[in-house]
């Protein structure tokens, strides 16, 4: 008996509306990979895919005629954008690769569903579904495989990686998402192989696929790996030697704390240069402030003074990090206390203004950047407790 979908995405009336203007088009339209995929798995489905045996150029035809917004955010490989009410829908018209390169493809439409499932990554993203939720497993082995956690290349591990190296990294963020146990042999020594490959891809699409990949909620197992494979010195220079993360995994589910990519990346490049990371993966501003925000403090933060101090410092969601990470390192489970007390730190409001300044005679300017900063200091030292009156007491001294 042949599996079967299910799900909010699966009947909602965009979707409906969107499956339907495509029957104009004479083929047959499936949906394809990740939503397939989650769904089975009974994960919240967030992209809806569609693949269809027709030409691009009739699906944005029949679309039109059906007032759907067309967008041809990859025309040239046969892919268009469909937007109807708040969803948007990616839809491909099924092709094979006939030159690749390492980056991209040259590719040709066909009608074979088998050649289109054939040139994808893994066998649990060449998974195909009817619009009643009946799944098509082409290559036999797509459902099996999701079924074991096992991450597996369709055919060949190296031809595959040669024809995209983003695959390389793609593996060990599948493994990390949706994998268990040890990985496959076969995909590791071909990863070991071809890391060189990595150096002709685009920073911004391995800081995209390394970002994904740390926001996996087991990754140790895969960190590990690439580490073994040489793809993460690769990847990134900086990156420590067996960074703890199956001790910060145990502390994440132990708070509750939901994983988090700039967390991680601090753990794995503790001590390094934050601008190095960012140039590597080329990160955003926001992203670099985050990650200097969970660098190392400069003294271990062992106390509840010590925690406020973070917290104040740095602020709770960083504080927190910063703490979990400290701990990680040391194999120990922080006091609940402690970190209390970051989130304490972070609630905590300088009494004193650059207005209070002014109104005893300071004029703005260093000078008064040079008190505002010797009396914060004073009153942080103090664990927050000097008021307002005792602080203006030291400015006006």
């Amino acid at each position: 008996m042949a599996e079967k979908v299910t799900g909010e995405w699966l009947f909602a009336p965009e979707t409906a509306g969107v499956m339907k203007a495509l029957k104009a088009a004479g083929g047959t339209a499936r949906f394809v990979g990740g939503c397939v995929r989650d769904a089975l798995l009974e994960r919240r489905v967030n992209d809806v895919d569609i693949a269809i045996d027709v030409d691009p150029n009739t699906v944005i035809r029949v679309l039109t005629e059906a007032d759907i917004k067309v967008i041809p955010t990859g025309f040239s490989h046969g892919t268009i954008t469909a937007i109807k009410g708040r969803r948007s829908f990616e839809i491909t018209s099924l092709r094979e690769d006939t030159h690749t390169d390492g980056r991209r493809a040259v590719v040709k439409f066909t009608k074979d569903w088998k050649k289109d499932a054939a040139r994808r990554d893994f066998t649990m993203n060449a998974l195909y579904a009817d619009t009643d939720g009946t799944v098509h497993d082409l290559l036999g082995t797509g459902v099996s495989d999701l079924n074991a956690r096992r991450i597996r290349f369709i055919g060949s591990a190296s031809d595959r990686i040669q024809e995209d190296f983003l695959r390389i990294l793609r593996l060990f963020r599948f493994h990390a998402h949706y994998g268990e146990g040890a990985m496959e042999p076969d995909a590791l020594v071909a990863c070991a192989g071809l890391t060189s490959g990595l150096e002709t891809l685009a920073k911004e699409r391995v800081g995209s696929e390394v970002l994904k990949m740390l926001s996996a909620p087991r990754l140790a197992v895969a960190l590990d790996m690439m580490e073994q494979t040489g793809v993460l010195v690769k990847t990134l220079p900086t990156a420590r030697p067996s960074p703890p993360m199956s001790a910060l995994e145990v502390l994440e589910r132990r708070f509750g704390v939901s994983p988090d990519p700039m967390r991680r990346l601090a753990l794995i490049t503790r001590g390094g240069d934050p601008r190095d990371v960012g140039r590597a993966l080329r990160l955003s501003n926001e992203n670099m402030a985050d990650l200097r925000a969970r660098r190392a403090p400069r003294l271990l933060v062992r106390t509840t003074e010590d925690a406020r101090r973070l917290g104040y410092e740095r602020g709770e969601d960083a504080g927190k990090d910063t703490l979990f990470i400290q701990h990680a390192e040391d194999g120990t489970v922080p006091d609940v206390k402690i970190i209390k007390a970051v989130s304490d730190g972070d609630s905590q409001k300088m009494p004193v203004s650059s207005k209070d300044l002014m109104a005893i005679g300071v004029d703005p300017g260093p000078k008064m950047g040079e008190i505002l900063k010797k009396v914060e200091k004073l009153w942080i030292d103090s664990d927050f407790v000097m008021d307002k009156a005792t602080l203006m007491d030291e400015a006006r001294a």
